[in-house]
């Protein structure tokens, strides 16, 4: 049987990606790429892979118009990254999260699932994020045994979509599999991002705006081993089974700041701190001991190698930062 396989949000940041990755290392599948196109989404993220993939633009929130989209293209396989992903903007415009993230990932199983059959071998791989297990201190890691205590409107609804996903498992046998990553950062982000955001500011000498003391700490994925990892996850992950992907590169904001602006050449002058985010996480931190003992992925890229790579990325391609 073919594989045609339907990768959602692929005109975004992590999804183009993917979709890039994907189609080169197995030519031999259909990819069809659903995208709604919103402001978050660029059909020139895809522009290397067009000529190698159907592009669809639709909303995963329309039942009748997924439920089509199955049938239309025979899919047998889901990869699933169309989000509200935002946390400032899930603080300012909540419902558009609840509705996107949690009606349309359960838009997409409910027809994959009347498509394909209960008990289908079929993989939908559910891409989510490590917000959804809430905040660390400075010491420990999630594990995909820690508990779910989502502290924003936009990790409460990646976990409402994670539980969801789990539920179509449990329920209907379906061979679903839940992704949650911790921080991307590399080519098509959008400029919303802290490394794009901060690289473009810097670039046009403008204030770098840093929450509180920018001492809030994130664990760094670069997009190519989050790429890796979910292909793994597509063909070997284990039915029903969560896996965190990344690991061991972690960075206080401020110190990114910092390392943008020096490469760049800027003064440490342009920082600016700004009263602290709501709700603002204090660190997450992956353990990707199961994902690394059960599929033998292990990130590849050194955080200081990644982020020169990313920011040379972007100064090679300004028309990102506009």
């Amino acid at each position: 049987m073919s594989k045609n396989v339907l990768v959602t949000g692929a005109a975004g940041f992590i999804g183009a990606n993917f979709a890039e990755y994907f189609v080169n290392k197995h030519p031999d599948y259909k990819v069809i790429v659903l995208d709604k196109l919103t402001y978050a989404g660029n059909l020139d993220n895809l522009k290397k892979v067009m000529d190698k993939i159907t592009f669809v633009q639709g909303d995963i929130c329309d039942f009748d118009f997924v439920l089509d989209l199955f049938k239309k293209y025979d899919i047998n396989g889901v990869i699933h990254f169309a989000a509200e992903s935002h946390v400032d903007n899930s603080i300012k415009n909540p419902f558009v999260f609840t509705h996107t993230n949690v009606i349309g990932t359960h838009t997409l199983l409910e027809a994959a699932k009347q498509v394909w059959g209960e008990g289908s071998p079929n993989k939908f791989v559910h891409i989510s994020t490590d917000e959804v297990y809430g905040s660390l201190k400075e010491d420990g890691y999630f594990t995909e045994k820690s508990p779910i205590k989502p502290s924003s409107p936009y990790s409460a609804s990646k976990a409402s979509s994670d539980l969801i996903a789990f539920a179509y498992h449990e329920t209907f046998k379906m061979n679903v599999n839940v992704t949650n990553c911790s921080n991307n950062y590399g080519p098509y982000q959008h400029n919303e991002k802290l490394i794009p955001h901060m690289i473009k500011l810097a670039l046009n000498d403008e204030k770098l705006p840093v929450y509180g003391e920018g001492l809030n700490i994130r664990d760094w994925l670069y997009v190519e081993d989050h790429c890796e990892a979910i292909d793994l996850v597509f063909h070997n992950g284990v039915a029903g089974e969560r896996y965190n992907i990344g690991g061991h590169n972690e960075r206080r904001n401020i110190e990114i700041v910092k390392l943008i602006l020096q490469r760049l050449g800027k003064s440490e002058d342009l920082i600016e701190h700004v009263a602290d985010r709501k709700g603002h996480d204090y660190r997450y931190a992956i353990d990707p001991t199961k994902i690394k003992n059960e599929l033998g992925w292990y990130p590849k890229t050194k955080f200081e190698d990644g982020i020169v790579k990313t920011i040379d990325w972007y100064l090679a391609n300004p028309d990102w930062l506009k």
